[in-house]
């Protein structure tokens, strides 16, 4: 049996989303040690309370995961209303595979060098991209599985 098309952009950015877990204690933990905060200790707090502790290049990792956790949960929903209502189609696609990269490249850049004029468009393209998905959902849902054939 074949995945469905639209798995392959979901499994990749659930896969993505926890490399950048991952990624943010890999950094962060060893930071928190060298910066003498007492782990076993600690009490309470958010993680932007370590903004005003660590370099912001260790933050950027986390920053960029909270992220990861807003906007993509649209690209989810609609991602799996259109598997679930069987309407799959080549925009809705290559919207979803567009969006996918373009929030990797997001966060390799975030994470990275945090350029905001280069940040900006990669979060705009992707947004595009999502409201082409989304677009595509609406389509289908008021329109028709004819839509989509």
């Amino acid at each position: 049996m074949m995945a469905h098309p639209l798995a392959g952009p979901i499994a990749v950015l659930l896969a993505w989303s926890m490399i950048m877990w991952a990624w943010l204690y890999a950094v962060r933990i060893p930071a928190l040690r060298r910066a003498g905060i007492d782990l076993r200790n600690r009490v309470g707090g958010t993680g932007q309370d370590l903004d005003q502790v660590l370099a912001p290049e260790i933050q950027w990792k986390a920053h960029n995961y909270n992220h990861l956790m807003e906007q993509p949960t649209l690209f989810y929903a609609a991602s799996l209303m259109l598997i679930a209502i069987g309407a799959e189609c080549y925009p809705a696609i290559v919207a979803a595979w567009a969006y996918v990269g373009l929030r990797i490249a997001h966060s390799l850049v975030q994470s990275l060098s945090n350029r905001i004029m280069l940040r900006f468009p990669l979060f705009m393209l992707a947004s595009i991209a999502l409201a082409v998905l989304i677009g595509v959902v609406v389509c289908a849902v008021f329109f028709g599985k004819e839509f989509s054939s």
